[in-house]
């Protein structure tokens, strides 16, 4: 069977992030991870914090703290958030860790026996005033490409180009604001990814086909216009050390590799992280997943757009340059922007909501099912609080929720703790077991192919089928001439209870949890269900006894909705 390796986008340690990097790789990576363990997979989902680079060292400073300490304790304050949206990680590392220090090195210095690094001499900016060189992202300015005027030195967010210092127009120091500023010669390691092009060229020709087209598109413009060679070291106090015994003179200078050569490495060093961690008497091979991986081995990467170039090009041509057998990817899936009310979500501004604050307001799956329903996939997505209210009331309140309440409730009033037996399926059962087989594998093909709009869609029509069946079988009237037959009734809306309590896990867990609680079943749920099973909608018998939960989804009200767009924006 499959071994499905599953890594999403790193997020960056300063700051915790706001709803669009949670749909943009996290929460759809748990999604389809969740998805891929029901159907009784081997998954291993890795993620970790991004803590080196220049932004780093800033927040440190600003809060006045180490950057070792400011990281650890940015770590444990976005771990907690990941935590609260139940993002089923089987590892969240840190980048910063002994192992992505000790796998960056062994790729530089295979890198270099390969003849794919080399050292040069350059000229990089450097600030009298701040008494150093100044690395990529401590240079700000205005992008010669758009205008954009805080724009950094290694890439301008706006128009996501690649850029150097010097492209920028009226530069000035990050650190003290300072445009007096002077270029300098230093050295630095070059990856020679221009002897790497075709290489790359012809590994995406070969796997490209299966990826989105957001992701080729990205990829093959990046090698049209074609790959530069890029420096890989920074003049930093915090990050992976060049190693002294490949480079002496410029590990004694204090350099360090560049971010965006360490942070991909982080996915295996992860790996190698969550298997250091295994409990006592257990043994967990991190090789298998990654070096000289065999055909069961399936590796599906989540990002942003902005994410893309470094993911599709910059990092596979790293592991093709160094010549061993490490996994390289199957699929990258990535995503759009989300934005809010058509703009970007900005903390110094108060527009949109951010992670933490959104658990603060409503439970994790509101959100959850929200995101992935409206992820930015196919172009870029907005957040706006009627959207978020509409989707809110109708699909969780009403079409789910509702019936869970209503179905319960009743045979509860009626036919006390335990479910009803009433007689055989009849007609109209035989007919919704047919369709609710149907769209379980119209849910299926979507959850397979990674489109998670789609999934959605098919999971609100497995939803919406349950209610179709309860009005029109009625039971609130069927009982008054035909108790059996209103027994038949909520028994199989029972059934598809708990069959949604199984197939919603992946979008809504503590939700879905709640419902399969519902019935005390003997033994644990079932991984997933078949169609056979959706068909006979038998999962729970008569007589077995269950509970009311409390109300799944409370509605989102209108004094709600108009409190949250004053508190966070809008238009």
């Amino acid at each position: 069977m499959t071994r499905h390796l599953v890594t999403s986008a790193l997020p960056y340690i300063n700051g915790i992030k706001h709803l669009g990097n949670m749909v943009g790789s996290m929460l759809p990576a748990d999604v389809y991870s969740r998805y891929l363990r029901r159907r009784g997979h081997d998954v291993l989902y890795i993620c970790a914090t991004d803590e080196h680079g220049t932004p780093a060292e800033l927040a440190a400073k600003e809060a006045g703290l180490t950057v070792a300490e400011f990281c650890a304790r940015a770590h444990d304050a976005q771990k907690a958030v990941y935590d609260g949206f139940e993002l089923s990680f089987d590892h969240f590392g840190r980048s910063s860790s002994r192992q992505n220090a000790g796998l960056t090195q062994h790729f530089a210095r295979r890198l270099h026996e390969n003849g794919f690094i080399e050292e040069r001499a350059v000229r990089q900016v450097y600030s009298p005033v701040d008494g150093r060189f100044l690395p990529d992202r401590y240079v700000e300015g205005t992008c010669p490409h758009c205008g954009y005027d805080k724009a950094r030195g290694d890439q301008c967010e706006n128009c996501t180009r690649v850029l150097d210092p010097t492209d920028l127009i009226e530069p000035r120091s990050a650190i003290s604001g300072s445009t007096d500023l002077e270029v300098r010669e230093t050295k630095h390691l070059f990856l020679l990814q221009s002897r790497l092009q075709h290489e790359v060229e012809a590994w995406i020709d070969a796997v490209g086909d299966d990826w989105p087209v957001l992701s080729t598109s990205i990829a093959r413009k990046w090698l049209t216009e074609g790959l530069q060679d890029r420096a890989i070291t920074r003049d930093l106090d915090w990050g992976v050390p060049v190693p002294a015994d490949t480079w002496p003179e410029l590990a004694a200078e204090g350099k360090v590799f560049y971010v965006w050569f360490d942070a991909p490495i982080e996915y295996i060093a992860a790996t190698e992280e969550w298997a250091d961690a295994a409990p006592e008497g257990e043994t967990r091979d991190w090789r298998s997943w990654w070096y000289d991986a065999d055909d069961t081995v399936r590796y599906t990467q989540f990002m942003a757009k902005d994410n893309i170039p470094f993911h599709t090009v910059m990092f596979p041509a790293t592991e093709l340059g160094v010549r061993e057998p490490w996994k390289r990817v199957d699929l990258v899936k990535g995503f759009n922007w989300l934005t809010y009310y058509g703009g970007k979500f900005s903390t110094s501004q108060k527009r949109g909501v951010f992670t933490d604050t959104a658990l603060s307001l409503l439970p994790a799956d509101y959100w959850r099912y929200f995101l992935v329903a409206n992820a930015p996939e196919s172009d870029d997505s907005s957040f706006t609080w009627e959207h978020f209210t509409t989707t809110v009331n109708k699909d969780l309140a009403d079409t789910l929720g509702n019936f869970v309440n209503r179905v319960l409730s009743f045979s509860r009033k009626r036919f006390g703790d335990e479910v009803p037996a009433g007689r055989a399926a009849g007609e109209a059962e035989t007919r919704l077991g047919d369709e609710i087989a149907r769209l379980l594998a119209a849910y299926e093909e979507q959850m397979d192919a990674l489109q998670f709009r789609k999934a959605a869609a098919a999971l609100r029509a497995l939803w919406s089928a349950g209610n179709s069946y309860l009005e029109e079988k009625a039971p609130w009237l069927e009982i008054r001439t035909d108790p059996e037959g209103a027994a038949l009734t909520l028994r199989t809306a029972m059934n598809l209870i708990h069959l949604y309590g199984v197939v919603s896990e992946p979008f809504v867990p503590a939700t879905a949890a709640a419902m399969r609680g519902a019935f005390a079943l003997a033994g644990s749920a079932p991984a997933w269900v078949d169609a056979d099973r959706a068909r006979s909608l038998d999962t729970v018998p008569a007589g077995t006894p269950f509970t009311v939960p409390p109300v799944l989804f409370a509605k989102i009200t209108e004094e709600d909705m108009e409190s949250y767009r004053a508190r966070f924006g809008g238009v």
